[in-house]
């Protein structure tokens, strides 16, 4: 099973094909071709695979991320996933202070 990571669109690339997104402190640059809608900055987008693959609508994006930090809070220490996410959230609040 994927799961779709939500993220905060930062800035689109000039020629609108990619997007600098924010995954809880992590920066990532997404591709933007596969997009069910179009995206502009301050949006809220799943991301899979560096692929953004659907716009939450602002009235879900509350709910969306509860629900997100709700799994990682409750899987537990064994969960391969949710350590993984973790950990990548980790490193991108400490490269950001770096």
């Amino acid at each position: 099973m994927c799961l779709g990571v939500p993220g905060k669109v930062l800035s689109i690339s000039e020629d609108g094909l990619s997007a600098m997104v924010d995954f809880f402190g992590v920066k990532r640059e997404l591709r933007l071709d596969i997009v069910d809608e179009p995206v502009q900055a301050g949006d809220y987008v799943l991301n899979h695979v560096g692929f953004a693959i659907r716009r939450i609508p602002p009235s879900e994006v509350g709910e969306t991320l509860a629900l997100f930090d709700q799994i990682l809070k409750e899987a537990g220490s064994g969960d391969l996933m949710a350590e993984d996410v973790r950990s990548e959230i980790a490193s991108g609040k400490e490269r950001d202070r770096g």
